[in-house]
């Protein structure tokens, strides 16, 4: 593949914590922390729907001392400290109906997950497919510029909100931004969008905050013209919002959770899902190693797919893809990915190798509003196999 050479804008969203979708997507994973608090082998698929006054959670969860978990509990206190705590929003943390339908998991997945059940005696991936992990130079946070900045404008905002700088936003909102590209890195922001849940203010006065704060948050980038154009509530009011305007689901934001549409996806979700679901924890793994790559100075971008079968603990394929900016060639850069001891991306070994079971100083939760990568806060994002990646490299080329 050759380098892109050619001019181009390109755009993603985020969506803020107040979402409907990322309501859900919280509270399942203030689930699956609850349950790997109690046992970090647990297993659990924690799906949550919210709507008008309504919050209901359906899955499977295998967890010792389920028993003193408290899903109901839970999802009311997300729900609480997102911002949900006004009746006059009509999504109340305090009164909306709870409906549980939790079970078990089926054991016939489970002989195929747990150590010494599954295949060659070791732990197997929980599901079949293929799951992928990027990285670019192109930002600090290793991330495509149109989707960093879209989170780094919500949260800018969600801060506000919560310490009360701008006293009259309410918690839902959407973002997108526009980045302009030459050669492949980012010339100027073309665009912003914000739509953003407000008390009855004038527009003029949300329009004139939310360009400044745009304006302040993005100056050092470099990127902002003359011309970059800002669209701000642009249909006009935006009062009523969350699960009273629009229905959530678990799941249902995975371009917003990776990377805004760059590079390629799998199709599965991470949030409400153990370690064990190599839809997330692979794709952990694989950002893991792309980034690391990216670091090492051996490619400007790199995409990783790993791919498996349910019950299998060796990968079935991994295919790297540096989009013509590798450094060395491309081919030492995937015989030091697949073959050499630098990573393994067996589950069993990538979940130690993270942490993934027992987390230390984040909590999957946070990882549901803002996206999984490009936060330093999460293991898969230390650049610590930079050294073996270079001396790797060296000893390949040289022999």
């Amino acid at each position: 593949m050759s380098k892109i050479s050619s001019k181009h804008v390109f755009t993603s969203e985020s969506v803020g914590s107040g979402h409907p979708d990322k309501i859900c997507d919280q509270i399942s994973d203030a689930i699956v922390d609850a349950c790997l608090e109690k046992d970090p082998q647990g297993r659990v698929a924690c799906e949550t729907m919210a709507g008008y006054n309504l919050v209901a959670n359906v899955g499977e969860i295998t967890c010792n001392g389920w028993q003193d978990i408290n899903p109901e509990k839970i999802a009311r206190q997300v729900v609480n400290e997102i911002g949900y705590d006004d009746e006059r929003l009509l999504f109340c943390g305090d009164n909306f109906e709870y409906v549980s339908r939790i079970h078990g998991q089926s054991p016939d997945i489970s002989q195929g997950v747990t150590q010494g059940e599954g295949l060659y005696d070791e732990q197997g991936a929980g599901d079949q497919g293929m799951m992928f992990g990027y990285a670019t130079s192109e930002t600090p946070e290793m991330m495509p510029a149109p989707i960093a900045y879209s989170h780094r404008i919500l949260k800018t905002l969600e801060n506000m909100r919560q310490s009360k700088e701008i006293s009259y936003l309410r918690p839902d909102s959407k973002a997108q931004v526009s980045v302009g590209y030459n050669n492949g890195r980012p010339e100027f922001i073309k665009s912003v969008v914000i739509s953003h849940q407000t008390d009855e203010v004038p527009l003029e006065k949300i329009r004139k905050d939310l360009i400044e704060v745009i304006n302040n948050e993005f100056q050092a980038t470099g990127l902002l013209k003359k011309d970059t154009e800002y669209f701000i509530n642009p249909t006009g009011t935006f009062y009523l919002g969350g699960p009273y305007a629009d229905a959530g689901l678990t799941g249902r934001k995975i371009i917003v959770d990776t990377y805004g549409g760059v590079g390629s996806h799998g199709g599965g979700a991470f949030s409400g899902k153990d370690p064990s679901k190599v839809d997330r924890s692979a794709a952990y793994y694989a950002r893991y190693a792309a980034k690391n790559i990216v670091a090492a100075g051996l490619a400007e971008k790199c995409e990783i797919q790993v791919a498996y079968a349910i019950g299998v603990s060796k990968p079935v394929s991994i295919n790297v893809d540096t989009y013509g900016t590798a450094l060395i060639d491309e081919s030492i850069i995937e015989m030091i990915v697949k073959d050499s001891d630098i990573f393994d991306f067996r589950p069993a070994a990538l979940i130690e190798s993270l942490n993934l079971t027992q987390p230390e100083n984040w909590s999957y939760r946070q990882t549901a509003a803002y996206g999984h990568f490009g936060r330093d806060m999460f293991p898969w994002e230390q650049a610590d196999k930079v050294e073996a990646l270079q001396k790797a490299a060296k000893i390949v080329k040289a022999a």
